[in-house]
């Protein structure tokens, strides 16, 4: 059966642009698109997937607003699909065909690595047939007289958006989804009245829709739906009170045709009447022919057979890496007998530190063995059906799960190691179609609440939380607002204060990097393309630091080391970075004195994937980070997927225990002795300073204190060392609050181990330094201005150029190769070439001049094909210096 229409064309996804401020290995090799290895996205053996499901183009006589942003899909079997909307409880469609069009994100890629999804939400997956019954924008069940065809939720901030998110309970609300021997019942209320129904194919290709409805009080209504000319209907209950079958014209209160209908039709309707007992029921559908009125058949009970029995081995390579913190390497079950991708976005652990992996497939793994020193994992499939989902929590050893659906409960009913229960534990909050609302981070909150991230950036609508961080209350009913106005935010909670940090993504209003405390239900600084440009909502929040795009181009989420077995690190804050694959550590200064604030250094950057998530395992106490990319988000990681282990060996560390700026210079704490020649040298740092311009423009360039491009050098005056050895207060003269600000040292341990690092923070308040706390001793900081000679310049030329290309991010985002498709245009064959811009009305060839101006004012000029693209290009103005232009400019010509 042929479950897929070929791929759609190539669009451009959301993450934002690399600025990778380090050398880089020389040019990793980048990840190329395999072969068609694996089996179709959609397992024909399994009874639902979930997906968006546009039907919106069914034809004449079918509602023109039918779209599903949260949709399960049923597969009956032959060719035969439901699609189920959980926000409305509606049937959103019936057809005949194969199954959706792989219009999203995870079916779109499977095969295809590069093929990612444009912005906003057309097109989207539509089914892949005929429809042949359908329902417009409206609840599915009903009360009262007569139902209504309008939606009774609270409008989005754009009327016209349909992901207003879930019924009033006291309307309905979606349970839970439960595997049976012979497909899947569905679980909800309906006005109060407990409702299980079981959708079937029986014999002659008839869909039956079995209901078992619990007592209630009122009148309910079961709308149908509208059906193709062809399509037949039938009722059938053995029941003392019947459900009956009406037919009502399809028109809004008023009573005039319904603004959503095509032409004249008919809402093919079951009229229940209030019972004391439970009430059966059935409803035979056929594309054609006759419908046969379905005989008593009870809904089924019995368990599902386990579908995933293998147990699936994997290789656990050690480091032999030297380091304090070195990165093991779990090979993912890829040779697996379903022929089944595995793109890890996250793990989370069980009490016994068996870890529990979600793919963006849909797919929940179990992963055992992974603290155990025989150095293999044992895989087991747990879960699948789920709808694009990127992370997940754990919480009293129930699996939860983030998806564009909702968060879902997993549960195991009968033991066997599979879930054959997904209780839809919260759809709270809304959720739009748009293919940048991902779901992008759950994390476990005090009292047993979860917080979550959800995406945002360019979209057809404004939704009511898309770029928004919630608290879900500990019964999954209520969600609150904590923040709102980011672009992509990642997320991490402290379990046991409460506090929630996030990062977002340089991208338009975003001038680079930050790192947050989310509280208060404040504003962070993005507006989508919908709203009017820079007219903000409240004020804005201000980051606990800005890290430069060059440092940390594409932020993910945080994770609290409680728990952990990992020397200095225990107990601390690590925060994950994805286009250059790192893992920083940050150090939170917040009291009750002085704004909040923040710096960050990085731990290590030994990934070959690119990380998302991650945490602590309980049985080793090891951070494990897992990952994935879709070719072209931007990242320098050199595989698809990973999974690795961040592993202590007792080596001593030379990375910060603390980073702090004062008034008189910035105080450095380590956990090992210094040398203390190098330590007193004040040629040992650098420090420098900028400030970044927060506009409608992707990103920002770096700018001096009077404004110029550029970054502010401060000369070292002195250094000092504790008594201990361990640390050294770097003074420096005319220390000020700064957006940005930049420490890098190179230093000895006394054992003779040479180091360098960077630290980026933002001062706000200049706390006072006390030699004598500190363990400094009585001393007078010295803050006479000291010259230094200038920084050598690297000789300017197309060497130069290629080194720049990679440690500057060009490389994230322009391929040399032509056949390679990236976020913007091929640097290969660039130089001479014509260039057509965005409007149309100019043509001009890439000389020189136009290689500048596009590095320094990227937005001035977009290349055509390129100006609907999520991911712009952040200006180098005061990043790079005209002497490192002129050597990318000297690259690209030899690029013929």
């Amino acid at each position: 059966m042929t479950l897929f229409r070929p791929a759609i064309s190539l669009a451009i996804i959301a993450l934002p642009l690399l600025l990778a401020g380090r050398t880089l290995p020389a040019a990793a090799p980048e990840p190329s698109s395999s072969t068609v290895r694996w089996a179709d996205w959609i397992e024909p053996d399994f009874p639902f997937f979930s997906s968006v499901l546009d039907a919106r183009r069914s034809g004449p006589g079918f509602p023109t607003n039918n779209l599903t942003p949260r949709g399960l899909v049923l597969n009956l079997g032959h060719g035969y699909w439901v699609g189920f909307d959980v926000d409305l409880l509606r049937v959103a469609a019936i057809w005949r065909g194969n199954a959706v069009t792989p219009r999203a994100l995870a079916p779109g890629s499977y095969h295809a690595s590069d093929k990612k999804t444009k912005g906003g939400q057309f097109p989207a997956p539509e089914p892949d047939g005929r429809v042949w019954l359908a329902n417009g924008i409206y609840p599915g069940w009903q009360s009262g007289r007569r139902p209504s065809f309008d939606d009774p939720r609270e409008l989005a901030p754009s009327p016209e958006e349909v992901g207003r998110g879930p019924l009033s309970e006291e309307m309905g609300r979606f349970k839970a989804i439960r595997q049976v021997r012979d497909g899947v019942v569905l679980e909800y209320t309906a006005s109060g009245a407990e409702v299980r129904e079981w959708v079937t194919l029986s014999e002659h290709n008839t869909l039956e829709r079995r209901f078992h409805v619990g007592p209630t009080s009122e009148t309910l209504w079961l709308l149908l739906g509208i059906k193709a000319e062809d399509a037949t209907i039938s009722l059938g209950s053995e029941a003392d009170v019947s459900p009956v079958l009406e037919t009502i014209p399809f028109a809004n209160d008023s009573g005039t045709a319904h603004a959503s209908a095509t032409g004249s039709a008919e809402m093919w309707a079951v009229r229940v009447p209030p019972h004391d007992e439970p009430l059966q029921f059935g409803a035979a559908l056929t594309e054609s022919g006759s419908a046969q009125t379905p005989a008593p058949r009870a809904i089924p009970t019995d368990m599902p057979t386990p579908r995933w029995p293998q147990e699936i081995t994997s290789k656990i390579t050690r480091s032999t890496a030297k380091d304090a913190y070195v990165v093991d390497d779990i090979a993912l079950p890829l040779d697996n007998p379903w022929r089944r991708n595995v793109r890890l976005g996250d793990i989370q652990f069980l009490r016994d530190g068996t870890g529990v992996g979600v793919t963006l497939d849909g797919d929940v793994w179990f992963i055992h063995g992974l603290h155990e020193r025989d150095g293999v994992a044992r895989w087991r499939r747990f879960a699948s059906g789920l709808h694009e989902p990127l992370t997940l929590a754990i919480r009293d050893d129930q699996v939860y799960v983030f998806d564009r659906n909702g968060i879902w409960r997993l549960r195991d009913t009968n033991g066997d190691g599979e879930a054959d229960v997904h209780e839809l534990f919260s759809n709270a909050f809304a959720q739009t179609a748009d293919m940048r609302e991902f779901p992008n981070t759950l994390r476990l909150a005090p009292g047993g609440e979860f917080v979550i991230a959800k995406g945002n950036q360019q979209a057809t609508t404004i939704g009511k939380h898309n770029g928004h961080v919630l608290r879900i209350s500990a019964d999954g009913r209520r969600a609150t607002v904590l923040g709102y106005g980011f672009r992509q935010p990642n997320i991490g909670v402290n379990v046991r204060t409460g506090v929630v940090t996030a990062s977002d993504q340089q991208g338009h209003y975003i001038p680079t990097t930050p790192l947050h405390i989310v509280r208060g239900r404040q504003f962070y600084g993005f507006l989508s393309d919908k709203q009017p440009r820079e007219v903000y909502p409240a004020p804005i929040a201000e980051p606990l630091t800005w890290i430069p795009h060059a440092a940390n181009a594409s932020a993910m989420s945080q994770v609290w080391l409680f728990g952990a077995r990992m020397g200095p690190l225990n107990e601390a804050l690590v925060h994950i970075g994805f286009n250059n694959p790192e893992l920083f550590r940050v150090y939170v200064h917040d009291n009750d004195n002085a704004k909040p604030e923040a710096a960050v250094v990085s731990l290590t950057r030994a990934f070959d994937f690119p990380p998302l998530n991650g945490s602590v395992n309980p049985a080793d106490g090891q951070l494990y980070l897992a990952g994935f990319q879709i070719l072209g988000w931007g990242t320098t990681a050199t595989r698809l997927a990973g999974l690795g282990r961040v592993r202590y060996t007792g080596a001593p560390s030379t990375v910060p225990r603390d980073v702090v700026p004062t008034d008189e210079g910035v105080l450095l704490r380590f956990d090992a002795p210094l040398d203390a020649d190098t330590a007193v040298a004040p040629d040992s740092y650098s420090v420098m300073s900028w400030h970044y311009v927060r506009t409608h423009n992707y990103g920002s360039p770096q700018l001096k204190a009077d404004g110029t491009p550029g970054m502010d050098r401060l000369v070292p005056s002195a250094a000092y060392l504790s008594k201990d050895g361990r640390n050294v207060f770097v003074a420096v003269p005319e220390m000020k609050p700064v957006m940005q600000m930049r420490i890098a040292w190179s230093l000895e341990t006394a054992e003779g181990v040479k180091f360098q690092e960077n630290a980026y923070f933002t001062p706000y308040e200049l706390r006072g330094f006390d030699p004598r706390a500190e363990g400094f001793g009585d001393l007078t900081v010295d803050l006479s201005p000291r010259t230094t000679s200038a920084d050598t310049a690297a000789p300017v030329s197309a060497e130069e150029g290629r080194r720049l290309y990679q440690s500057s991010g060009c490389i994230a985002c322009h391929s040399t190769d032509t056949s390679i498709s990236k976020l913007g245009p091929t640097f290969k064959g660039l130089y001479g070439g014509e260039r057509r811009f965005a409007n149309g009305a100019v043509r001009v060839v890439a000389d020189e001049v136009y290689l500048r101006e596009a590095i320094l004012e990227p937005s001035a000029k977009v290349v055509a094909g390129y100006e609907s693209g999520e991911a712009g290009m952040p200006s180098y103005a005061g990043v790079l210096t005209e002497a490192q232009i002129d050597s990318i400019i000297l690259y690209i010509k030899s690029l013929e």
